[in-house]
């Protein structure tokens, strides 16, 4: 068994510092959980301030070395880790699947999509280039370029505990920074794995670092005044709280939170291809995707045509433990989740909504203890419930239903969220209107889920994103560096006297 396969029977999850496992100090741990059984499978130390401490230390002590290794050196790096992630890819998966349910192929997925940001950043010295012009006034010359911050720290969520803390550290590692994850405590594993294959691929000591936590680790990354910058990943009301105490403490934040991602229908779509991509985008992973379509906007008699097949589809999703390879939904990732999803459907019910396939009282056989939840439709929805309003991270799928495209325009533009939106047409003119008009961050022309490549780049508008940049790719690159300019010219150059006037281009 090699070190990054140990982590997977490990029953204690520590962090890692400066090269090394540490285990964890304090006296404070969580539980992790396997949801499909809903057994109790490992606990991991919860950071004190004192442990964070320890991490900004190490990772400030590598910087100034790091950061003066040559960009071609340090892609050498990152292609060994890039090398080491596909060789481990299913192990990753397993380790995905085991802690928070999503089936291995999703799994494998987001692996995948992590890797696609690790293969962009081995293009770092392209990336890094500057701009110069030469005799930008007499005997003048001047130039661009761009250094790392520091240590940066990135704050991730459950969902995708490989794909998200990798549209972070592959490109602030590659700008030169030294890094601190802080993955959530509930599928803490895949942290560890990644940070054995930085240090297999001959990554200096403290350039990564791993601090196990919960908000007590957070508000001490926040606070730390080494800490120059902070990438977050989660709820609305998290992001907004990143956002306004990382710059009370003066650092640079991006920070993304919720989303209330819509799928418009037009009559013209392809109904069969419309519901093969709501069954997927709704349910896959559970619902528990920042990109997931959670509202389908049926507009005219689109309705008609969609309903009766959304609901077959739904009540016929193979939802099992997601190691078994046909599954397509497996369970929802902790009982304190399953709750407040089936509050979600209760209180669509009450508020009148039609529940049409209500997926409350599933159970796995033979995992009848795990966290199930079956896919749930509801139609009739409207803009005042809260089903609508709010994000439910779970696999509910609301429909609504409008009479023309204006209407389904204006009706998601009203919303507070804008991560990612979607339109089904065969219509060209309606294609590029919806794209034009559409006050969303991420768009999709019938693509369910349209999250961008590794070189385009992360983000939604309003209240989906706090901040001026979006993640990885070349916003990733600006994020992660400052601009410096220099203005050069020699002895030879200048003439006599004393000069009162800012340089010009004379």
């Amino acid at each position: 068994m090699n070190s990054i396969e140990s982590h997977l029977s490990a029953t204690e999850i520590g962090h890692y510092v400066n090269g090394q496992l540490v285990a964890g100090g304090s006296t404070r741990f969580g539980d992790v959980y396997n949801p499909a059984s809903g057994a109790h499978t490992k606990k991991v130390a919860l950071a004190n301030e004192g442990e964070v401490a320890n991490a900004v230390a190490a990772a400030k002590a590598a910087f100034p070395a790091w950061a003066d290794t040559p960009p071609i050196r340090r892609a050498r790096v990152i292609f060994k880790f890039l090398e080491l992630m596909n060789a481990n890819k299913d192990v990753l998966a397993a380790a995905i699947t085991a802690e928070h349910g999503k089936v291995f192929t999703d799994a494998q997925g987001e692996v995948s999509r992590a890797i696609d940001v690790v293969e962009f950043a081995c293009g770092i010295p392209q990336l890094l280039k500057g701009d110069y012009t030469d005799q930008v006034s007499t005997g003048i010359d001047n130039w661009t370029m761009r250094q790392p911050l520091g240590v940066v720290a990135g704050i991730t969520p459950f969902n995708f505990p490989t794909m998200v803390p990798a549209w972070m550290f592959p490109v602030a590692i590659a700008c030169g920074n030294t890094f601190i994850l802080k993955p959530s405590p509930t599928d803490p594993t895949p942290s560890l794995m990644m940070a054995d294959l930085w240090k297999r691929a001959g990554l200096p000591d403290g350039v990564f670092n791993v601090v196990q936590g919960d908000k007590v680790a957070v508000d001490a990354l926040l606070s730390h005044p080494d800490v120059k910058a902070i990438s977050f990943v989660g709820s609305t009301p998290i992001a907004n709280y990143i956002y306004e105490t990382g710059a009370h403490h003066g650092k640079r934040v991006q920070a993304l939170g919720g989303a209330k991602n819509h799928m418009v229908v037009m009559p013209d779509a392809d109904i069969d291809q419309v519901v093969d991509a709501l069954i997927g985008s709704a349910y896959g992973s559970a619902g528990e995707r920042c990109m997931a379509i959670s509202v389908a906007v049926l507009v005219g008699d689109a309705a008609d045509k969609v309903m009766p097949k959304l609901i077959e589809r739904t009540k016929n999703l193979v939802i099992k433990n997601g190691m078994e390879l046909d599954a397509e939904m497996g369970p929802i990732v902790t009982k304190t989740a399953l709750d407040r999803i089936t509050g979600y459907i209760e209180d669509g019910v009450k508020s009148g909504a039609k529940l049409l396939v209500d997926g409350r009282g599933f159970k796995a056989k033979g995992f009848e203890n795990g966290f199930w939840l079956g896919g749930t439709l509801f139609d009739h929805v409207t803009p005042e419930m809260r089903i609508y309003k709010e994000e439910i991270f779970g696999p509910v799928l609301s429909c609504v239903r409008v009479k023309d495209f204006a209407s389904a325009v204006d009706l998601i533009n009203a919303h507070e969220f804008g991560n990612g939106v979607s339109c089904f047409t065969r219509d060209g003119n309606v294609a590029r209107e919806f794209s034009r008009r559409i006050e969303v961050g991420m768009v999709g022309i019938n693509v369910p889920i349209p999250v961008p490549m590794a070189w385009h780049g992360f983000g939604g508008w309003k209240r989906s994103l706090f901040g001026d940049m979006h993640a990885y790719g070349e916003e990733g690159v600006r994020f992660y560096t400052k601009q410096k300019s220099i203005m050069q010219r020699w002895p030879e150059s200048i003439g006599k006297g004393a000069e009162f006037v800012m340089p010009t281009a004379k």
